[in-house]
């Protein structure tokens, strides 16, 4: 019996030489995921988003308002508007729905000046008491109609929203209501509700008289823009959505980088290792084993297609042919060396064309004795 020896574990030096270099690759994109998630930032956008650039953004209105001297805030949430609101500041309130009743009375308690954009119904109540909905313009430009200093200076303004009815004063006039409207609260601060977003956007600011109104209700006060977010105020995302997005889709490359990295791996399955074994099988019994089971089988057919294939190849390669030789090749190559007639070596080598060669064991074996034969007459000193 005989064993192999064992061959000694890889050396630290070794294993390092084998994984640096996709170690190197991975801190790559890790440092590479890693600036793209730092330098790069989720563009906001939305209805009066004060960040965006879209025409339905307010980006413009908040450079404005900063170019005039005053500090623009943006609070996504009623812990930061409230905070921020202090002293004469004026809070722009858009999405008002998003908030909560309590979130609400919060803001109508705190003493600063509101412009509630559009309000929903709970916070019109609530931040404009009196106040009720009377209808809807058809849209456009509406002239002031009233003695309000800011709508006066201002003019025309895009206002054609929703209208009101109630309040201490009323401008823009139109289908029974005000499209503009001021309403005194009970801590002393006033709200003035707008029915139409359109003044305040990027792409309505250069129409009409809306910057002017806008500057002229602001009046050099500080700005508390209060956009409440969704996810901030419980809207029921999932955390998943709440990581930048820069964040998430530097993700993409590190999960390719380790599918790629675990196939290339998978491939490589290193040297052989010669493993102790508990017994040594000769060669021969696999072709015995074999042999048994067409036996069994009385597979003489595939016994007899297995010793063709083998001799063909054996005498293609001794006649010096290669291996996109033809089997009429073959056996006129074969039939010159040894002189037999052609047509009885391809019979033999690659079976008759009527078959029935191997039709019981002696055919079988007459088969592979004119098969040795062959072989022998065309390799003498084999």
């Amino acid at each position: 019996m005989t064993t192999a020896s064992p061959t000694a574990p890889p050396s630290l030096a070794a294993r390092w030489r084998s994984a640096r270099g996709p170690v190197a690759v991975i801190a790559v994109l890790v440092l590479f995921s890693f600036i793209v998630s730092l330098g790069a930032r989720p563009e906001r956008t939305g209805l009066l988003e004060p960040e965006a650039t879209t025409p339905e953004g307010s980006r413009a209105l908040v450079n404005i308002l900063e170019e005039q001297g005053g500090d623009v805030t943006v609070a996504r949430d009623s812990a930061s508007a409230l905070d921020a609101a202090s002293g004469d500041a004026l809070v722009v309130l858009s999405a008002s729905y998003r908030l909560t009743g309590d979130e609400l009375d919060r803001l109508a308690g705190s003493g600063a000046d509101v412009l509630a954009v559009r309000p929903s119904g709970p916070a019109l109540r609530t931040l404009a008491p009196g106040v009720a909905v009377a209808g809807r313009a058809d849209g456009g430009a509406l002239e002031p109609g009233c003695g309000l200093p800011a709508a006066q200076a201002a003019g025309a303004a895009d206002t054609g929203g929703e209208t009101y009815t109630g309040g201490a004063a009323g401008c823009y006039p139109a289908d029974g209501g005000d499209a503009l409207v001021v309403a005194d609260r009970p801590d002393g601060a006033a709200t003035t509700v707008l029915g139409d977003p359109a003044p305040l956007t990027n792409a309505g600011l250069g129409r009409e008289g809306n910057a002017a109104l806008l500057l002229n209700l602001a009046d050099g006060r500080d700005v508390v823009w209060f956009l409440p977010d969704a996810a901030v105020q419980g809207g029921g995302k999932s955390v998943w959505s709440l990581l930048p997005r820069p964040l998430v889709w530097s993700a993409v490359p590190l999960a390719a980088a380790l599918v790629l990295l675990a196939l290339w791996r998978g491939r490589r399955l290193g040297p052989l290792v010669a493993e102790r074994l508990p017994v040594v099988v000769r060669a021969a019994e696999t072709t015995e084993g074999r042999a048994r089971l067409y036996a069994s089988r009385r597979a003489r057919d595939r016994a007899a297609a297995a010793l063709r294939a083998d001799t063909a190849e054996r005498l293609r390669t001794a006649v010096g042919l290669g291996p996109g030789a033809g089997a009429d090749a073959v056996a006129e190559a074969v039939a010159r060396r040894t002189g037999d007639d052609p047509g009885r070596v391809r019979s033999l080598l690659y079976g008759a064309p009527e078959g029935g060669d191997t039709a019981d064991d002696a055919a079988l074996a007459a088969l592979a004795d004119d098969l040795d034969r062959l072989e022998r007459r065309l390799s003498p000193g084999a």
